[in-house]
Formats: C-alpha cells, structure tokens, sequence
C-alpha cells in the first residue's frame, strides 16, 4: 500500500494595500518556526512528502527576504526592552500571552520564533542575524528540495479564493450567502497567477493543485484541469457526497478522475489525528498508533491503492511537544522502515496508476459543507460586501484579495478584528483603484 502526505503552507495577505506595512506578524513567525522546520526535516529524512504553497504566502515571505516588510511586531522584538511600551508589550504577548515582564517577555518572544530543529541562542544579535538568514534562504531551499526530489511542490490558487464559491455563490448549497456572486473569471485568474508565480518562483509548472480549503465543484475541476494541473487532493468528504449509495470504501483509496483532473481523497480521520488529537500522545506513542490505523487501512486499499494525509503544515505544531518534532521524525521513521507501506509523492503513484473512471463531484470543502465560510449573519454580510465592490470595480487586484477564504472564515469570530480591518482595507482600495465612490 503506498501512503502520500500533503503538508499544505498558508497565510493571507497581511500587508496593508499599497504599503509595506504589515497588520500581524504570521508569515514572519512561521517562516522560521515551521516554515523552517519542515524544510530541513524534509532534508533530513528523506521522507517524500507533498507541501503546497498560497502563492500570497511566497510573496509575503520575499518581503521578509528583502527586508522590505515594515512589521510592527518585529520592531517590538527589536527595541531596547527599556524602550517597551505598552503597545508593544501586548504585541510580544501574542506569543507568549502569560508572561508581563518586559525583558523576560521580549526574550521568550524571540526564542518562539524558532524550532528545536535549530536551538535558538541566548545571544539576541545572533537571534536576529538567524532570522535574516532564515528568511533569504527559505524558498531557495525548498527550490532546491523540489529539484533534487526530496520534497513535491505543489500549489493554491493565489489568494486563497473558495473556488466554487467564486465561480457561483449558489454551490455553498443551505450555506448560500444570499447576494448573488458568480465570477468564474475571477476563479481563472487566481490559478493562472498561481501557477505563474509558482513558475517563477521554482522554475517549472506545478502539477498538483490543494484547491483553497480543499475546495471542489466541477466547475472548479474543470478549470484546473484546462489550466493545466495533472491532480489535485480534498477530504473524502467530497467523494461520499459524489459517490452513489451505498458506498463502497475501497473508493477512498484510489484516485478518481474529474473532469480530466484526477482528484486524491484524503483520510480524514488520520488526518486529524494528526492535526487535533496526537499532541494529547507521546511521540512514539502516536507514530505507533498512526502506523497501527495505516495496517488497517491495507486490507481495503490493496497493495494497488494508497491512503492520502493532508493537512496544515504549520498550526499543528504549536500545540505539540517541542513544536511537533519528536512526532515528525517519530512517525516518519517509522513509515519509511515499514514493510508494507511505502511513502509516494502523488505525481509517481499517477505515473503507475491510472485515476478510476469519472466522478461527478458534488461542491464541498474539507470540512464537509461551507457552514464555516457562509451562512451566517457576519459572513453573508461579508459576501454583499464583496458582491457589490465586485460589480463596481470589476476583478481589481483587491478585488481578488478580498475573495480570500480567510476572511470568511474569521468573519463573526472572537477577538478577529484585524482580519475585518484589513478586508475593509481591501474593499476600499478597489474603489480607489477603479475610481468609483464606495457603495
């Protein structure tokens, strides 16, 4: 049985329009905290994984590598501790929310910003010159992991968009906002910018896609498909829902074929494992229960077939011992001495396996349905908000950073107010930008 891992890398534009400055400080702290991590792990180890890339997250962290993102988080880390004020203080407390005392908070401030991977000094200039080097290099060296097939690149379309939701609001099904959005051009244009940026940045077209939020309609599939991409990975949820009933579970274990794209189901259960319940675990205690679920698995996949895990790359790791490595090395060694499961990345099991006979795919996401993004009060608001800047600006650069899906999600949340802030952000520069008053 073959087992393939996508790791998927993201975070929205948190650079106001415009500016360099930035609004929070995620794609600096998970540059070097995880970003990181999971490169050199990768390096290390051998194990073939999948990591996919946002596009808006690449070019947020070359901002960083220039030395051009103005981070008011960062300057926080920087200033002389007796020269921390109260704003500042509560920036750092960002990372380290228990801790009141300025010097001691700024220091373990800093030290969260790495891995145990690569144990942080006590000396805070090296710290700093660390970061620097971290940042100039991080790309170039998955660059380098792609070339040298030690890790699969894939990709997202750029801004993160929910794509069925883009190419008709009416896919979200009970979760539908209400206000009328169908821009399927706009769906185009984030995965053509996505997949020539990803060209740019690693020098070749990707083949894999994770579409936003796992997010798939036939329509989405088939614009991916025409674009240009040989596979993309969502959650089972998906094929149950396309699927006619009763099904049969041995369907999980192959790819199927949509539209012309072939489409991976992830195991949701292992997945999140992983993502929500193995942190509670000892390390070797939860490789060795994941390996015991993964021998179960066999028995419906066959030899021929192969379990898909995708998940965060980055969030998991916070919750668990010494930022998830001792699990990671745990669990790929582990699955790399296994007789019987050997780890693939998604293009070479397409090489030997054709995808199963088409699929009809109903519109989801990796949660299921599109409650998360839709439906309630806050996020509807949200897409009239959207719907009508749309209409008057047309498909404006902010107009396509507004139709983020991160946004959406955090829209009605506690303690979210900058994310609001920086969509309002966006919504008021595309009217600038197309020159009409403000609806």
């Amino acid at each position: 049985m073959e087992l393939a891992i996508l790791w998927h890398f993201h975070q929205p534009i948190y650079r106001r329009p415009g500016s360099p400055s930035y609004v929070l400080p995620w794609v600096n702290f998970h540059a070097t905290k995880n970003y990181y991590q999971m490169a050199r792990l990768a390096d290390e180890t051998g194990f073939p994984c999948a990591y996919n890339f946002v596009p808006c997250l690449l070019e947020q962290i070359e901002d960083y590598a220039r030395g051009e993102a103005l981070d008011p988080f960062q300057l926080a880390l920087e200033l002389p501790p007796d020269r921390l004020g109260p704003v500042e203080i509560e920036r750092l407390r960002k990372f380290v929310p228990d801790e009141t005392h300025a010097e001691r908070l700024q220091r373990a401030a800093l030290a969260a910003f790495f891995s145990p991977i690569d144990p942080p000094s006590d000396d805070r200039a090296e710290l700093f010159a660390r970061q620097k080097e971290i940042q100039r290099s991080l790309i170039p060296y998955w660059h380098r992991l792609g070339a040298g097939r030690k890790a699969e690149l894939t990709v997202s379309p750029y801004y993160h968009p929910l794509l069925p939701m883009i190419f008709d609001a009416n896919a979200a099904g009970p979760e539908r906002p209400g206000p009328e959005f169908r821009h399927p051009g706009d769906g185009h244009v984030h995965i053509r910018k996505a997949r020539e940026y990803f060209r740019d940045v690693f020098g070749r077209y990707p083949k894999g896609v994770w579409p936003s939020e796992g997010g798939l309609s036939r329509e989405a599939a088939a614009a991916l498909a025409d674009a240009g991409f040989a596979f993309a990975v969502t959650d089972e949820n998906i094929l149950w829902k396309s699927l006619p009933h009763p099904h049969d579970h041995r369907a999980l274990y192959r790819p199927h074929d949509a539209e012309g794209l072939a489409v991976f189901f992830r195991d949701r259960e292992l997945s999140d494992l992983i993502g929500f319940e193995y942190q509670r675990w000892p390390a070797a205690d939860a490789a060795a229960d994941l390996v015991r679920r993964l021998e179960e698995r066999r028995a419906e996949a066959g030899d021929d077939g192969i379990v898909v895990l995708a998940l965060d790359g980055e969030n998991p790791w916070g919750t668990f011992p010494r930022n998830g490595l001792d699990f990671l090395r745990e669990m790929y060694g582990r699955l790399m001495a296994h007789p019987g499961i050997t780890p693939v990345f998604f293009e070479d099991h397409l090489a030997r396996r054709k995808p199963e006979s088409g699929i009809a795919l109903q519109p989801g996401t990796w949660l299921g349905n599109f409650s998360k993004w839709s439906g309630s009060p806050a996020k509807n608001r949200g897409w009239e908000i959207l719907s009508r800047a749309r209409r008057a600006c047309g498909p404006v650069e902010e107009i396509l950073v507004a139709e983020g899906s991160d946004w959406f999600w955090w829209f009605g949340e506690e303690q979210t107010e900058e994310f609001a802030f920086l969509f309002d952000l966006y919504i008021d520069a595309a009217y600038r930008r197309a020159g009409v008053p403000h609806a």
